[in-house]
């Protein structure tokens, strides 16, 4: 099982920008869809992904964080524009 804080680190790692520039992320884990919910917020705006757990698990894993590089990226760059 994945560890929410150590996902939580593994985005910050991958884009120090966030929380630095005003973007706060949080995860968890969404037992309806099976899958992991990252959400960002800037001011009063959120927006939200969903991560299928295989791409979070390969990218704790060090063995691939493309998809999730990408998810995260997208989000970010929305809600910095916004």
């Amino acid at each position: 099982m994945i560890d929410r804080d150590e996902l939580c680190q593994k985005i910050k790692d991958i884009y120090p920008d966030i929380g630095e520039c005003g973007i706060d992320v949080d995860v968890a884990f969404d037992e309806t869809n099976q899958r992991w919910v990252v959400k960002l917020k800037k001011g009063s705006r959120q927006m939200k992904t969903f991560l299928e757990e295989g791409d979070a698990e390969f990218c704790l894993q060090g063995r691939q964080c493309v998809s999730l590089g990408i998810e995260i990226g997208q989000l970010r760059d929305t809600i910095a524009r916004m």
